[in-house]
């Protein structure tokens, strides 16, 4: 299988890589989908108050990210993941990562209401 793109070709969510993951299953896709933005929701808000574990959470949600093709919340996941291993102000960063995660979940509903 060949490696998805380091940032998605059609918006938020790379569909193509979406589809492969899933093997093309539509049900899989959005049981997916509304896993992940149930669980990015979760973890902004728990990000929101950087608590002690919070490299280990941004780290899980890069990992979904990826995992469904959300590759601007995975980027932006790894600039905060790299801001706080580094002990540096993570502010502008969470910023950047809670725009990506509404940019996602607002495609992600788009994809589940056309369901």
């Amino acid at each position: 299988m060949p490696s998805p793109p380091l940032a998605p070709d059609d918006g938020p969510i790379d569909l193509d890589h979406l589809k492969r993951m899933t093997l093309d299953d539509a049900g899989l896709e959005q049981e997916v989908l509304a896993m992940f933005a149930a669980q990015s929701a979760g973890l902004m808000t728990a990000l929101a108050r950087l608590p002690a574990d919070a490299g280990a959470l941004v780290h899980t949600l890069k990992g979904s990210a990826r995992a469904i093709g959300a590759f601007g919340v995975a980027e932006a996941s790894a600039r905060l993941e790299a801001a706080l291993a580094e002990g540096a102000d993570p502010s502008s960063q969470l910023v950047e990562l809670g725009d990506a995660v509404a940019l996602a979940r607002s495609a992600i509903e788009a994809v589940l209401r056309r369901s």
